[in-house]
């Protein structure tokens, strides 16, 4: 009697098929086995990629001859530590009373992938395969997975792109890892006071790493600027008050006027002075006239569901925790029934699903009774009660959480109405997160908000002032989404007030007021907020509804992205603040930075990385051949490789063997005694200035580039007054935000690395 073989990813996984197929199993070492199938599982990847010492002894030595390594074959392995039950897996695979085997595992393109190598290295032949699909671990899902799988080789595509991307991860890693690292490795241990120095590149994880510093480098060279607005207090028939802001629109007489910063506030105070003045010249009895009061209503949706992006960036924010941490906390509660697939990037549902949505409602219902809830979360099981009572759930599929075209492998994640009974054992943070996931769902079954929005333009003279004021009238899906918050309408009873006011009508000014304020510098991602930037290709969107607008391919995908924030901390290369979630470089994720920026700057673009995610996507949907796909990525490898090498042969990168500034008579020229060693002096390549006591430890090392985005170069004449006077007064500097001109000084930093500071920025 034949027999068919389910291969899961996990003994877990193995454990809830047997349950849902009702097999009376025994248990046996590696697999349970009943009289009608077999389950046997993987423990994540048995099979990986062989290390290039594999296919030649010589390339365990790391030599820039031997670059680019372009294998025509690839060669696989199983891993040494699961080895046991790769045999296990591979023994029942080739039983002869197997006649059909299920793939079971994780159904995305990396569980896809770990099964393919199994499959691959077995090399079981004349056996049915089918892939078993689903999108959460309850028994009806997992029934249905089973009856309806399909032949294997519909997902040969899936396959293709699985193997595309372990390639091209592989093939970066290991040429631009070596590459760098023997071309720049000994000047980056120099300035770390290391023995050695690996400089480890990956495809995403390089491009993050770019991001991180960028954003660090951008805080640290803003430079403030202030500004100074106009405000402005009116009354009406002596009892009507309110404020206005003054704006620059066109018909004003500032209106693009360079005395502004953008068009809401004076550069300088004086200026903003005479301003006032003007308003009040022949304006005796200080009025204003009401140029408009328009009111409006506005409609404010349920936000979208949870995708795994989405709900990192939120349990970053509400309770501090890591995307990595979020995700196993996420992937306990699928595996606990609880909730549906986690690594997804869709936010809303399938038609199929929708049409079925009841079940999960309706297994909601006794939340109260199944879960020990605190007292404010005890009203879900109100809100629950109502949708299934006025039937709420019914015309979902009409509404916009539903989109067949906005889904590739998993809807988005939501509670499957199931495993309630799990929840009293759950730890806090599983608590937390599984009722979040609640609220979020159940809030698309209730109405919008709505605010009623008021606006007022009052003219003086050709000046037009604003005021806004806005209340929610009527609190809609808020009370789900926000447990029993209220919403504050501090301002309901001056609207009331505000819409006695009518275009035309003639107002008395009471007072001006200037407001300094100033230019702030851009935010340091968070853990959240950088998994948000990875989705969406570099470009952190905090407006939901706009991010859903333009969303676009993002770096990695949502099963990969937590991995890399943890495997660059890792290394070394970013800090998280485990309190704030706030990412910060390391000094030798700068340095590692630099490097990858003057050697293969185009592995810091988001732009370059989200297309070889879009490009995978492609080969995966049948838009593009394997071989086109692996010509490019080679050609990419085989460019970039050449010319690191070769600038490297012309002008060398290390501090030993540069190009140096020589006098007439052969000598290298110094420009000063070096201000860290205090022995040294201070030499001259193409690319810096740096001690001659490099070898000995000496960090001191100043870029020539460091001034570039102040569209200043810095000269060795420069390095000598630095050296010989500590500052150099008034430079000319562009700044980056404003491309305004400026004179500034320029010093070295305390630390006496070599880095420079600007100060006494000055507008000219």
């Amino acid at each position: 009697m034949s027999k068919s073989l389910f291969i899961t990813e996990k003994p877990s996984v193995a454990m809830e098929f047997a349950k849902a197929l009702n097999m009376k199993a025994s248990k046996k070492n590696g697999y349970l086995e009943s009289d009608e199938a077999i389950i046997t599982w993987c423990v994540g990847h048995l099979v990986n990629m062989s290390y290039p010492e594999k296919y030649d002894p010589k390339f365990k030595k790391w030599v820039l001859k031997d670059l680019p390594f372009l294998p025509e074959e690839y060669k696989y392995e199983v891993i040494p530590n699961v080895k046991k039950q790769f045999d296990i897996v591979k023994s029942q695979m080739k039983r002869k009373d197997i006649a059909t085997i299920y793939v079971c595992t994780d159904s995305g393109r990396e569980g896809e992938y770990i099964y393919r190598l199994v499959d691959e290295k077995v090399g079981v032949k004349n056996k049915a395969k089918k892939r078993v699909w689903i999108d959460s671990q309850t028994e009806d899902e997992i029934r249905r997975g089973v009856k309806e799988a399909k032949a294997l080789d519909e997902y040969n595509k899936l396959s293709d792109s699985a193997y595309l991307r372990a390639k091209e991860d592989y093939l970066i890693g290991i040429n631009f890892s070596r590459l760098l690292t023997l071309t720049h490795g000994r000047s980056i241990s120099s300035r770390l006071g290391e023995k050695y120095t690996v400089i480890a590149v990956g495809r995403v994880m390089t491009c993050v790493l770019g991001m991180v510093v960028k954003r660090e480098r951008e805080i640290r060279e803003f430079v403030k600027t202030s500004y100074y607005k106009i405000n402005s207090s009116f009354k009406f028939n002596d009892s009507l008050e309110y404020d206005g802001e003054w704006k620059a629109v066109e018909g004003s007489n500032y209106y693009m006027s360079k005395l502004l910063f953008k068009d809401i506030g004076f550069r300088d105070k004086e200026k903003a002075e005479e301003f006032i003045e003007e308003l009040k010249e022949d304006n005796e009895e200080l009025i204003g006239t009401i140029l408009s009061a328009t009111r409006k209503k506005e409609r404010k949706n349920p936000p979208l569901l949870y995708n795994l992006a989405e709900i990192q960036n939120e349990c970053s924010k509400k309770f501090k925790l890591s995307p990595d941490e979020t995700l196993k906390v996420v992937q306990s509660l699928y595996e606990k029934k609880m909730l549906t697939y986690p690594r997804t990037d869709a936010r809303v549902l399938s038609t199929a699903v929708a049409k079925e949505i009841g079940k999960n409602i309706k297994g909601l219902l006794n939340i109260r009774k199944a879960c020990n809830l605190d007292e404010k979360d005890q009203e879900i099981n109100d809100f629950v009660k109502k949708i299934v009572d006025e039937g709420k759930y019914k015309g979902l599929s009409k509404t916009k959480y539903v989109n067949d075209k906005s889904i590739t492998d998993h809807y988005a994640i939501i509670p499957t109405g199931q495993g309630l009974g799990n929840f009293n054992k759950l730890p806090g943070n599983e608590k937390k997160i599984f009722l979040l996931v609640v609220r979020r769902f159940l809030a698309i079954f209730y109405p919008p908000a709505v605010y009623s929005k008021l606006s007022i333009t009052t003219k003086i003279k050709e000046e037009s002032f604003f005021t806004s004021s806005k209340v929610c009238v009527d609190e809609g899906y808020l009370p789900v989404l926000n447990g029993n918050k209220k919403n504050e309408n501090s301002k309901v009873n001056n609207m009331e007030t505000l819409k006695k006011l009518k275009k035309g009508q003639v107002v008395k000014i009471t007072d001006f007021n200037i407001k300094e304020s100033e230019t702030t510098p851009p935010k340091r991602y968070n853990s959240g907020s950088m998994i948000l930037a990875m989705e969406n290709a570099g470009k952190l969107i905090e407006d939901e509804e706009l991010r859903e607008q333009i969303k676009s391919q993002g770096i990695g995908t949502s099963a990969t992205r937590s991995g890399i924030l943890e495997k660059l901390q890792l290394i070394k290369y970013i800090n998280l603040n485990k309190k704030t979630q706030i990412l910060t470089p390391t000094q030798k994720g700068e340095l590692i930075y630099d490097v990858v920026n003057r050697s293969v700057p185009s592995l810091l673009k988001p732009e370059l990385t989200a297309s070889w995610e879009k490009g995978l996507t492609m080969v995966a949907n049948g838009e593009i051949q394997t071989d086109k796909y692996m010509e490019k990525l080679e050609n990419y490898i085989k460019k970039n490789t050449s010319k690191v090498i070769g600038v490297n042969n012309n002008y060398g990168n290390n501090f030993s063997d540069t190009v140096v500034i020589t006098n007439k008579r052969g000598k290298k020229k110094s420009l000063g005694c070096c201000i860290s060693c205090e022995n040294g002096e201070v030499l001259e390549n193409r690319k810096a200035f740096y001690c001659s006591n490099w070898k000995k430890g000496c960090k001191f090392t100043v870029w020539k580039n460091s001034l570039d985005m102040y569209k200043q170069e810095v000269t060795p004449a420069m390095i000598k007054e630095l050296i010989e006077k500590g500052t150099i007064e008034d430079i000319n500097i562009v700044l980056p935000q404003t491309e305004e001109k400026c004179k500034a000084s320029l010093q070295f930093r305390k630390d006496k690395s070599g880095a420079l500071d600007l100060k006494n920025v000055t507008r000219i």
